[in-house]
């Protein structure tokens, strides 16, 4: 077992590690759902979780005692709120732009440090909700590239509600981490999840190897994403993991270039300073006391 000073630093270096993580699967998700490839949204969603399902399954098999629910009501809500957040941001993106579907999303840190306040009586430092603004201001400037015009339509509220369904499932990873393990909130939100998109993949599944090797491969990094945020809820504020997990959009917009030729802007590589900055003004200063 790590000594208690370490683990906060550990629980960092695994958002850091989940950011770059969802970063990849984003990017490979863009990749299988151009019309080559013959992936859906609700394809990958659903094979998202039903290779989240096998693997935890064998991890379980490995380690028996690594099942060990507490809670199910907490677990359960996990699983739902997680299948809303997939539903309502395809739909979000099938309606408006990517950036600015991006932009709505990424306000779930904001959100769910509000909840905690609530919920964990939760009080952030000034230093840590001021580097929560900066690194959500950055994530603007790269996913908004300075042309930011965001109206109210069905598509800006559906990107609003999957944002609110992530801050809340985060409040439910939270309320869950001190009696369960990651693995296993991980395989309650993939089994309850799985029906919620399903009726979303109803359409012809492609047949060709290469997009489904690539798709098992978006499915892996979305089980270690995973895995490495719900680890880190357990010795981490909502608030500080709320700064860093603004480095999965930066994460995503760095891996576009190499792997889909997607250009980097002024703007962006403003905002990625711009975040970078703010998740270490966060880790620096926010979770100093005065003597």
């Amino acid at each position: 077992m790590a000594p208690r000073g370490s683990r906060p630093m550990l629980a960092r270096a695994a958002l850091a590690g989940s950011a770059a993580c969802f970063g990849l699967m984003a990017v490979l998700a863009r990749k299988l759902t151009q019309p080559a490839m013959g992936f859906t949204p609700g394809h990958l969603a659903v094979l998202r979780f039903l290779v989240g399902i096998v693997l935890c399954l064998a991890l379980f098999g490995i380690r028996p005692k690594l099942y060990a629910p507490r809670g199910y009501r907490v677990l359960i809500s996990r699983g739902v709120t997680g299948g809303l957040v997939v539903v309502l941001y395809f739909y979000a993106l099938a309606r408006i732009p990517a950036g600015q579907a991006g932009i709505l999303y990424n306000l779930f840190p904001v959100m769910a440090t509000a909840l905690s306040l609530h919920f964990f009586r939760e009080r952030p430092t000034v230093h840590l909700l001021l580097a929560v603004l900066l690194a959500s201001a950055g994530v603007v400037l790269v996913l908004g590239q300075g042309r930011v015009a965001i109206t109210l339509g069905r598509g800006e509220l559906a990107a609003l509600g999957a944002a609110f369904f992530a801050a809340t499932s985060a409040i439910a990873i939270r309320a869950a981490r001190p009696t369960n393990n990651a693995t296993t909130i991980f395989f309650f939100f993939s089994l309850v999840g799985l029906p919620v998109v399903a009726p979303f993949a109803l359409s012809p599944w492609p047949r060709a190897p290469l997009p489904w090797m690539m798709g098992i491969l978006m499915s892996f990094m979305a089980f270690l994403a995973q895995l490495l945020m719900a680890e880190a809820y357990g010795s981490l504020s909502i608030s500080e993991a709320a700064v860093w997990l603004q480095l999965t959009p930066v994460a995503t917009y760095l891996l576009a270039l190499p792997l889909l030729g997607e250009p980097v802007t002024g703007f962006g590589l403003a905002g990625v300073l711009l975040t970078v900055g703010g998740v270490a003004y966060g880790t620096l200063l926010g979770n100093r006391r005065p003597g």
